[in-house]
């Protein structure tokens, strides 16, 4: 497939052509055909006296440094068609050709693990994740993940960093998840995050009663002490949450949160720091609240409520290859459902 799209905040273009072979694409047990990428950047007289290789990671920051300087030394990097070191000095007007096959960046095995798909095709797919499911391998946990499930299903995803993810949600929330196929998309979809142009929207359950909707704009970063944590601090990176008031019930209120960025467990920690946190949350509530005279029915459906209250069920975005405006939408996992039937019950009966 061929296309043109910027890739940087100057009027010249980059040019992709990636070149894929999918004769093994039905074949989980063995690796995909590697992925021929060409791309090519003109500099404008901004970049004079900069060194190449920086030049090169801002140009194409989804490469790491060392990585665009390897490419250089092997000469699959040149500069107006020669091959150069990563200390030459820009002059401008110069032209980047990287010619490289792809190696593989995610060594995670793949796994036959069944995806709820919302929506494929050749750039892109969207999973609505289930509870449980955590989204990247790490310590402790190598397999079982929807990394390892993503690259069972489409094998080239070993290619793009982290299987072609370009945002996460917690282990035990649930919901919309958008994963590129290919580079082009990876960038695009990358951009629109960065843009704040993406639309996602939350579905939580929190302690309280809340009177109105709002929007929660503080600082977030990790807890000094509990380094498992987030917290509301100083000096943390800028964090805005818009909500809106959905359903309120005798002690609860179910709500809809907008995420304007996408901090770590950023919706947890924002409605913890107000005063309202969600209901199954071990990790920002202390205990499970039970308010006094609830059911029995009640009772014992906060308790076994085990995780955060917290479902994505919302997620617009602009399609990398056709620029059509997206949305897609997946309806609330059993347990979140029960919660809020439960809910609705008690009130009546109150």
């Amino acid at each position: 497939m061929t296309s043109t799209q910027s890739s940087h905040s100057n009027s010249t273009e980059t040019d992709f052509n990636l070149l894929e072979d999918a004769d093994d694409a039905d074949n989980h047990n063995s690796s995909a055909t590697a992925t021929h990428l060409s791309l090519q950047f003109q500099l404008d007289d901004s970049y004079i006296g900069s060194r190449i290789d920086q030049v090169a990671a801002m140009v194409w920051s989804e490469f790491s440094r060392e990585k665009l300087k390897q490419w250089m030394k092997d000469g699959h990097l040149l500069v107006n068609g020669n091959k150069i070191k990563p200390k030459y000095r820009c002059e401008g007007q110069e032209i980047l050709t990287l010619d490289v096959e792809l190696e593989v960046q995610t060594k995670s095995q793949p796994e036959n693990i069944p995806l709820d798909i919302v929506y494929e095709d050749d750039d892109i797919l969207v999973i609505n994740k289930p509870v449980g499911m955590i989204v990247h391998p790490g310590a402790g946990n190598p397999s079982g993940t929807l990394v390892n499930g993503l690259l069972y299903h489409f094998p080239q995803a070993a290619e793009l960093s982290r299987a072609g993810l370009v945002h996460r949600i917690d282990k035990d929330t649930s919901g919309l998840l958008v994963v590129a196929k290919n580079l082009e998309a990876q960038f695009s979809l990358t951009k629109q995050l960065a843009n704040k142009s993406v639309y996602r929207v939350y579905d939580l359950v929190v302690y309280g009663n809340i009177v109105a909707g709002g929007t929660i704009d503080e600082p977030i970063k990790r807890h000094p002490v509990d380094r498992i944590k987030m917290a509301v601090l100083p000096g943390g990176r800028d964090s805005v949450t818009h909500y809106n008031v959905k359903e309120r019930f005798q002690h609860f209120t179910r709500v809809q949160a907008q995420l304007e960025t996408g901090r770590t467990h950023q919706i947890r920690v924002h409605f913890t720091y107000i005063g309202y946190g969600l209901i199954g949350d071990s990790v920002y509530m202390n205990r499970v609240r039970v308010p006094a005279g609830a059911s029995e029915l009640l009772a014992n459906t906060l308790r076994g409520f085990r995780r955060q209250a917290l479902h994505a069920a919302k997620l617009g975005l602009m399609h990398p290859r056709t620029r059509e405006e997206m949305t897609f939408e997946a309806p609330w996992p059993e347990d979140f459902a029960n919660l809020v039937a439960v809910l609705r019950e008690e009130d009546r009966a109150y």
